[in-house]
């Protein structure tokens, strides 16, 4: 990925978008600091939609014989 200064930025804008079109994106510096990145919408979509924990699990091909056994020990006596 590469990295240009942000006025740099502003003066090549219309092909920095091309670019992150054609699946380059690009890191834009501000006094040495990156600050933004400039991907494509499609980039950006696929990256924004990622599944949650519960629906990864929910989406594994796992089988009641793929998870452990159960412990069956007694819970302890406790006092309060």
């Amino acid at each position: 990925m590469r990295e240009i200064q942000l006025r740099d930025a502003k003066s090549g804008l219309s092909a920095l978008v091309d670019d992150a079109v054609g699946g380059e994106p690009a890191v834009i510096t501000r006094h040495g600091r990156r600050e933004a990145v400039i991907l494509s919408y499609e980039e950006w979509q696929r990256l924004s939609q990622v599944p949650s924990f519960g629906r990864l699990l929910m989406a594994a091909p796992l089988t009641p014989d793929d998870l452990p056994l159960r412990d069956a020990t007694p819970l302890r006596q406790t006092e309060f």
